[in-house]
């Protein structure tokens, strides 16, 4: 049976919605005023403060500005807290657009191997339909960051700065679309006339060195070595020479990212808890380490969160940040506006529902730096962002302790922080997710 929506019921609609002088209300407000506005909780406003009964001592906020870099940002600023521990510094900054550069190239790389690996699949089908909306795009995931600094080490932001396209992407990325695009189209039809597969690679690194060209001239040319110079807090001049960006990791940060975990808390019915996933086409390094998350429950994601922010130990994780976000002023709360009372509407998704569903799912990367707990609960956490000190306080965020439940999904820890069972679930193969799926999604809001 087909129901038409006819004249007579819309009739009703209105008849129904102007019934109620509330109605009007909300119209009246919600049409001449931003929907977050008019729908603020003034009470949940007022109850947040800044005072947390654990918290890592913070350095000045970052600026991702017009860019999808959180990922690059949120992992960065995890290490600069030891570099500064160990360079002796108040303050402290890595170069983001440094890993900006590497990160282009690889994701090319990696598009084209992955063009090349499916050139006998229908160019109509889901899967090349979606490589080839999936390129060299902003966004990331911790394990695609670890494998760039394990290859290409990190550099002091004075050393290779910011230029306008780092900063503002937006035209870059459309310029290294279409050039990708254009190589698949090419590579593709290489497969089809039956070119051989040294040929095929041969074509691809040119394109590459295209590619190279195209980033060079935007972000300018990456540093092989360098020479750092700085005062550290007494006023003591240093000076480090000739060091490589591998080697200024390992002797400044000295974190061993084989021993970091991402465990996801994915509620939905296809993905177990205490199972190894990864997704399929999710990578940038090619030969690097897979993109892996095991799945846990939501008390053992909270708690684990909470010590290692105890223990001081700055925790990248992985949000859905657009969902009840009070922007300005940097509050994360489920309860922060009114929707229901303004609509008469309910809005009832369980977090396994809003992945499901394509309501949620991964967007935002950012940095646990303090929690507040009692009766040895979290009640609610101090959050680093990277949208520069004009939203919240200084740029840091609250997040209420709900909205952690609902919309967190990873977190990155030591392996130490996990049980034996979790080491031993972490050391499986994992199950292979395919491309679309929602933890195959990538931080990315600016």
């Amino acid at each position: 049976m087909i129901l038409n929506l006819t004249f007579d019921d819309v009739k009703k609609m209105k008849e129904n919605f102007l019934s109620s002088p509330k109605n009007i209300v909300a119209m009246n407000a919600a049409s001449n005023n931003a929907i977050t506005a008019v729908s603020l909780k003034r009470e949940y406003v007022a109850k947040y403060n800044h005072v947390f009964s654990h918290e890592i001592p913070s350095m000045k906020i970052t600026n991702q500005e017009h860019s999808g870099r959180c990922w690059i940002f949120a992992g960065l600023n995890v290490f600069k807290y030891e570099a500064a521990k160990n360079l002796n510094l108040e303050q402290f900054e890595f170069s983001q657009s440094y890993e900006m550069f590497w990160d282009k190239l690889e994701k090319a790389n990696y598009f084209l191997e992955s063009i090349i690996k499916t050139s006998s699949e229908d160019l109509q089908s889901r899967l090349v339909s979606w490589l080839l909306q999936r390129l060299v795009e902003d966004g990331g995931q911790w394990g695609m960051f670890s494998n760039l600094v394990k290859k290409y080490g990190v550099v002091p932001k004075d050393v290779m700065k910011e230029s306008y396209n780092t900063s503002n992407s937006q035209i870059m990325n459309m310029l290294l679309k279409s050039k990708l695009r254009e190589d698949a189209m090419l590579l593709r039809k290489m497969h089809d006339e039956g070119k051989s597969l040294d040929e095929i690679m041969k074509r691809k690194k040119e394109m590459l060195s295209e590619i190279y060209n195209v980033l060079a001239v935007n972000i300018g040319i990456p540093p092989e070595r360098f020479d750092y110079e700085y005062r550290d807090k007494e006023g003591n001049y240093h000076r480090i020479e000739n060091i490589t960006p591998q080697e200024f990791f390992e002797r400044y940060v000295k974190m061993n990212l084989d021993k970091m975990v991402s465990l996801i808390n994915c509620p939905t019915p296809d993905k177990e808890y205490m199972k190894t996933y990864t997704v399929d086409f999710l990578g940038n390094v090619v030969g690097g380490d897979e993109v892996v998350y095991l799945n846990v429950d939501l008390e053992s994601f909270k708690n684990i969160a909470m010590k290692a922010v105890m223990d001081e130990k700055p925790t990248w994780f992985a949000s859905d940040v657009g969902k009840m976000m009070e922007r300005e002023k940097g509050i994360l709360d489920t309860d922060v506006f009114d929707f229901e009372n303004l609509y008469g509407v309910n809005f009832n998704l369980t977090k396994s529902q809003r992945l499901d569903y394509g309501d949620s799912l991964m967007t935002h990367a950012m940095v646990l730096l303090g929690v507040d707990v009692m009766d040895g609960k979290p009640t609610k956490w101090k959050v680093e962002n990277s949208w520069g000190d004009k939203n919240g306080k200084d740029g840091y965020f609250i997040m209420g302790e709900k909205w952690f439940e609902e919309y967190a999904y990873e977190i990155v820890v030591d392996e130490s922080y996990l049980s034996d069972e979790m080491k031993e679930a972490w050391r499986a193969k994992p199950i292979v997710l395919p491309p679309w799926d929602p933890m195959g999604s990538v931080a990315r809001v600016k």
